[in-house]
């Protein structure tokens, strides 16, 4: 099947569920046995089938089987939140005396709340690396996990994923990456080396700014095994409605991520032409300089990006940002809104130096008419020079 007929009917079986479309909700912890043997009886696998409520009910397994199928992966993990499938997915595979390379541009709580401090707490040594140099000088013996990220957050590098995945593995590191800002739709991480996928549902997959999910697909049982076992540990497990809304949101990932482009490329190209803007980080753009890589390894992107303003004052990016009427203030994105916030990437990197004209900005295009987006930034720059 195509990526879009997946998306429409993986997960679901109307068939054993009354002719219904979509798969039922299941609220479930106890799960109860008719006979003595029955309840004693082991699954054919660990985690394997309906054990427990945080060991997963069908309407988790019909989320991790519509996803895992368009990943194209060995199985796939339902965790609360993308963070806790970046933090589970790492803690699986380092211990005490373990060293872990992480690219200098990810997600800013993997950086701080991750690495910085469960990592670090655990006794496990974290470096971070340029994302767009050659890690073998990096590696160590003790190298047991590599985690990246591209488009990297705020900053929007794309990394050649394939020659640092193959360098990790010449280690015999596992490779890990964040996926969220492309989905399955947009880049295929199996195809490029990578060994662990994680993504934050909350973001496309959910689709609408209503549900806390997260999602790990694995290439083999071993993985699957060690970070199903650390999640369950954990009890870290997602809500039936949440993975509900994860399906409904899957649904429509196509055509909303077809827009989300579609309207970020109109705003991103008019953004390029105002005399506000130092410049603007889009890889979609073709001068941009990560363009080459995503071209290659991309089927398409999504509706965030950043901007680098001029050099102009806090007052003045209040007075723009305070009045904007269709983009509002919110730390996530992959929902039908637009979105703004301000961010600093100089003040998070360690391994690099980021430096930039004025302050930055990074922006989530919605659903909207691309022309209204712009008539509210156009008044937005007038309240910014204005300041």
């Amino acid at each position: 099947m195509k990526k879009e007929t997946l998306l429409v009917h993986r997960g679901r079986k109307p068939n054993e569920n009354f002719g219904i479309i979509n798969p039922p909700v299941y609220h479930a912890s106890t799960i109860t046995s008719p006979t003595l043997a029955e309840f004693e009886a082991k699954p054919e696998r660990p985690f394997g089938g309906v054990q427990y409520g945080r060991t997963g009910t069908p309407t988790t397994f019909a989320l991790e089987d519509a996803v895992n199928a368009l990943y194209g992966g060995h199985e796939t993990i339902a965790v609360s939140s993308g963070l806790a499938a970046i933090s589970i997915s790492m803690m699986a595979f380092l211990q005490a005396g373990d060293h872990a390379l992480v690219a200098d541009n990810v997600y800013g709580p993997t950086r701080d709340r991750t690495c910085n401090t469960l990592l670090k707490r655990s006794g496990v040594e974290v470096t971070y690396f340029d994302p767009l140099k050659s890690i073998s000088e990096l590696l160590k013996p003790e190298t047991k996990v590599v985690f990246l990220e591209s488009p990297g957050s705020m900053t929007f590098e794309v990394m050649d994923v394939a020659a640092v995945a193959a360098e990790a593995k010449s280690a015999g590191a596992i490779v890990l990456m964040d996926n969220t800002w492309a989905t399955p739709l947009l880049f295929r991480p199996f195809d490029h080396g990578i060994d662990v996928v994680v993504e934050a549902a909350t973001k496309y997959i959910g689709g609408h700014a209503d549900v806390m999910l997260g999602v790990i697909a694995v290439s083999t049982e071993e993985q699957f095994q060690r970070i199903k076992y650390t999640a369950n540990a954990m009890g870290n497990c997602p809500g039936p409605d949440d993975c509900y809304l994860g399906l409904r949101g899957l649904r429509t990932l196509s055509v909303r991520l077809e827009r989300h482009q579609k309207n970020a490329i109109t705003v991103a190209a008019w953004l390029k032409s105002r005399p506000e803007v130092d410049r603007v980080l889009y890889p979609a753009l073709e001068d941009d300089p990560g363009y080459d890589l995503w071209k290659r390894d991309f089927s398409g992107a999504s509706g965030l990006f950043g901007i680098i303003l001029n050099d102009v004052s806090r007052e003045a990016v209040a007075a723009m940002l305070d009045g904007l009427e269709f983009f509002a203030m919110g730390a996530s994105w992959g929902g039908y809104e637009s979105l703004i916030i301000p961010n600093e990437p100089a003040n998070v990197r360690s391994a690099t130096e980021w430096t930039a004209a004025g302050p930055g900005l990074r922006l989530h295009i919605g659903l909207e008419d691309p022309d209204d987006l712009i008539e509210d930034l156009d008044k937005g720059f007038d309240r910014l020079t204005a300041a």
